[in-house]
């Protein structure tokens, strides 16, 4: 775990693809975030989703198995299924993952795993790089209130997460299997028992995040409360041992909420997909009200024409020129906001591009 690089960026070990970016060349991401649908079971209460509403094309089999093929042959390297739905809603889900194995693809998968489907495990984790379960406490009732679903659905995911963890081990695969607990200051009784709870179920690793907001403060995160917790943080980040490492997200919950960085070039690296089928540079500009920043939709065209359009091109262009300020025209501490540091400071001459020096992490494609 020593090589989990859960709070920084991986762009600097795709150096080739970079050196093309800097030449004014058109790259394919190397990394996609998307979902296979918008629907969700469960309604949390920090959900940046609600903020995300945009028309929603069906996303059939044969669309997605459409773009998973286009994605592998411009070059992405990296396909999560994480973003703006819950993609185990959707019954193409387990196929997808094995079409973009197959077709050369790291594929992970970020779930609630309450519709999970235990049965599938042994299918789908030898073709996953990594498999990551969303849950923001670790007490049955604090869960359901946080997290918006009934108690008793605690209980499956925890087994859920015991069954991935023993075949993981049983068939000795190398998918990396973790917690992501989203933390809002008022969920601060729960950092300790979610960090407990990750090594009773024996994952890898568990992260404790921050909660994204948008311009306009419409999730209402105070931002300044979180420097309250970093004694508790701090404890949390103590349960880690050779096998299992708990990890704070310090450098954004520590930000204030705040960019230092206000043109957006992450997207050509970091591209997300609305489970509507939506293209957009991120998933804080899918909302319907940012329309002059999408570029299409995957149900309507296939993404290898939609990458190689002009409007690609344009929409990346806009949000990385003086007529886009990432400080104030979309919400806090995204996606790409750790790329958009490194390439703030290379455009702007204050480092240079180097080899990367050390060892390889791990999950070096999705950056």
């Amino acid at each position: 775990m020593k090589e989990l690089v859960l709070d920084g960026h991986k762009l600097n070990w795709h150096k080739e693809r970079v050196e093309a970016w800097l030449k004014g060349e058109r790259v394919a991401p190397i990394t996609i975030d998307c979902a296979l649908t918008r629907r969700c079971c469960y309604r949390c209460v920090y959900c940046y989703g609600q903020l995300q509403s945009n028309d929603e094309k069906r996303m059939t089999k044969d669309v997605i198995f459409r773009f998973l093929d286009d994605a592998a042959e411009i070059g992405v390297k990296a396909i999560s299924f994480i973003s703006d739905g819950e993609s185990t809603c959707s019954p193409y889900l387990y196929d997808a993952i094995k079409r973009g194995k197959g077709n050369g693809l790291d594929m992970a998968l970020g779930t609630n795993g309450y519709l999970l489907k235990d049965e599938k495990l042994e299918d789908i984790l030898p073709c996953l790089t990594y498999l990551r379960f969303n849950i923001s406490a670790a007490d049955p009732v604090r869960y359901a209130q946080i997290m918006g679903c009934k108690e008793e659905f605690f209980y499956k995911v925890c087994n859920t997460i015991k069954e991935s963890v023993r075949i993981k081990k049983e068939k000795k695969l190398p998918v990396t299997i973790g917690l992501q607990m989203v933390l809002l200051p008022q969920f601060s009784d729960q950092i300790i028992p979610f960090a407990k709870l990750g090594k009773e179920l024996g994952v890898d690793y568990a992260i404790i995040k921050h909660c994204s907001d948008d311009e306009t403060g419409s999730l209402g995160v105070d931002y300044s409360q979180y420097f309250g917790l970093v004694d508790i943080l701090k404890k949390a980040e103590s349960f880690s041992d050779e096998k299992y490492l708990v990890k704070v997200k310090w450098s954004k919950i520590l930000s204030g909420g705040k960019r230092r960085y206000s043109r957006c070039y992450g997207p050509a690296f970091v591209m997300q997909l609305s489970g509507s089928g939506l293209v957009a540079p991120c998933g804080m500009l899918f909302n319907r009200k940012y329309k002059k920043f999408h570029i299409g939709n995957i149900a309507d065209t296939s993404f290898k024409k939609i990458w190689k359009s002009k409007r690609y091109q344009e929409v990346l262009n806009l949000i990385a020129s003086e007529k886009f300020d990432a400080r104030t025209m979309c919400g806090t501490l995204c996606l790409q906001h750790k790329v958009n540091e490194y390439l703030w400071d290379l455009k702007n001459g204050d480092i240079a591009l180097e080899e990367p020096k050390g060892n390889p992490p791990l999950h070096i494609n999705f950056v």
